[in-house]
């Protein structure tokens, strides 16, 4: 049973096991006080292009989004994200059980737009209701899809106008960014938004994400709200010696450019057999259409998500690749239903 349910289901490069293996007995300052947690900082601005922002190594993404979120939102403000958005979706009220709404909006496309932030600022008037004061998106987004420039750019300067955070959740930022259809950089996010982080989870490493918080204002006291959730690992090096090896060249975008790699064959191949998508996603998620019979077929040999019922006959799957997928396994698969749509 191979899987392609996800980007995580390996452990992690093995630069890294080495590196980890490698300070195994080493004493280092615990808390991210350490050398190896302070030259993945360093690493990060070089790459951003900005000294004067703070990073921050967590464990996980679900952990990162609701204590950045609830740091820097008063209490009776609120996050607004697409109906996709992986914190209304997949975090089982995280943010939420923090005191904060997350006002959810319909979209076709997993993205937000101006447009769509203002529609919720008409709706939220007065101090009856939450304050909308956080934009959320991610990048690439829970369908696949990636923000261009222009649209981030945009959404940036209404949320300036409009005195409102953008809150990127960078999770999978190392496909995005790695995409052939993108043209940012980690400097753009560095410029574009109040906060983001980068994912090492879903890319490389065994654990790890790296928040940027770019907005002075919301720097003060951070690591106090990290240790009170819970979230201030004291074996920090842990997740420095992870960014570190990731960093340290250009090894995080070149995983990244596999995975993206692995998905566009899985996704010529498929149209190529006469099979359509649910979204255009040019990133390491793909979201085929295939008829029941066929997926019931495919999961005899492999693991992956059921994503949206289409009619009785038909659902749209998500595959995932990865930083470790193998290619010899994604013509294997492919080989699968071309068999099956010939017979």
């Amino acid at each position: 049973m191979y899987s392609f349910k996800n980007d995580y289901s390996e452990g992690m490069h093995p630069r890294i096991l080495n590196a980890l293996a490698a300070s195994n007995l080493e004493q280092t300052e615990g808390y991210g006080e350490d050398h190896y947690s302070k030259n993945a900082a360093d690493l990060l601005k070089e790459k951003i292009g900005r000294k004067d922002i703070d990073i921050h190594l967590l464990t996980g993404g679900t952990q990162t989004n609701l204590t950045a979120i609830s740091a820097f939102l008063r209490p009776h403000q609120a996050v607004i994200a697409a109906h996709s958005g992986h914190i209304f979706t997949h975090e089982t009220g995280a943010i939420e059980a923090t005191g904060h709404k997350v006002i959810a909006v319909e979209v076709k496309d997993g993205k937000l737009s101006p447009e769509h932030v203002q529609s919720v600022l008409d709706s939220h008037t007065d101090e009856h209701m939450v304050k909308p004061k956080m934009v959320y998106i991610s990048n690439s987004t829970e369908v696949g899809s990636i923000y261009k420039k222009s649209e981030l750019a945009a959404l940036s300067q209404f949320c300036r106008e409009n005195n409102l955070l953008l809150y990127l959740d960078g999770a999978r930022i190392g496909s995005a960014l790695s995409s052939k259809e993108n043209d940012m950089t980690l400097a753009d996010l560095g410029s574009l938004t109040d906060a983001f982080y980068i994912g090492g989870t879903k890319n490389g490493a065994l654990m790890g994400e790296a928040l940027v918080i770019c907005l002075d204002s919301l720097k003060e006291d951070f690591r106090f709200h990290i240790k009170q959730k819970g979230a201030l690992l004291a074996k920090g090096r842990m997740l420095g010696i992870q960014f570190t090896e990731l960093f340290r060249d250009n090894l995080y975008f070149e995983l990244a450019e596999h995975a993206n790699k692995m998905a566009q064959l899985l996704q010529a191949e498929i149209s190529k057999a006469g099979y359509k998508f649910l979204t255009h996603s040019p990133s390491n998620q793909i979201f085929p259409i295939f008829p029941n019979d066929l997926i019931q077929k495919l999961q005899e040999k492999y693991a992956f998500h059921s994503w949206e019922k289409i009619d009785d006959f038909h659902t749209a799957i998500r595959l995932v690749t990865s930083w470790a997928t193998e290619e010899e396994e994604v013509r294997k698969f492919i080989e699968e239903i071309i068999l099956s749509h010939r017979y």
